[in-house]
């Protein structure tokens, strides 16, 4: 005697799942078909291609901000002290005690 099977599709991965409910359990699934990874195998072969020289673009941009990295800190030091040698409250935040 055949029982009846209904299907459900999965959540997750949209599979079709038959499922029997008298046994409460999967008979059979069947997956969803999935484009290729990859659709044209000499256009992902350029971007690779092209993607080697954007990152070397990138380190060698990083590495000279790094490189100057010094002397903007150092400029910016000079220029606060000199600030605080004019105004010798400068800098200074009022706290909640000096307000009584």
């Amino acid at each position: 005697m055949p029982r009846d099977l209904f299907e459900v599709s999965c959540p997750c991965c949209q599979a079709k799942l038959k499922l029997d409910g008298e046994l409460h359990a999967v008979i059979s699934h069947e997956e969803p078909s999935r484009p290729p990874a990859i659709e044209d195998l000499t256009a992902a072969v350029a971007k690779l291609k092209g993607e080697a020289g954007r990152r070397d673009e990138a380190f060698r941009k990083s590495f000279e901000a790094e490189k100057n990295q010094g002397q903007v800190l150092n400029r910016k030091f000079d220029e606060l002290f000199k600030k605080a040698k004019e105004d010798p409250d400068f800098g200074k935040k009022p706290r909640d005690i000096d307000f009584d």
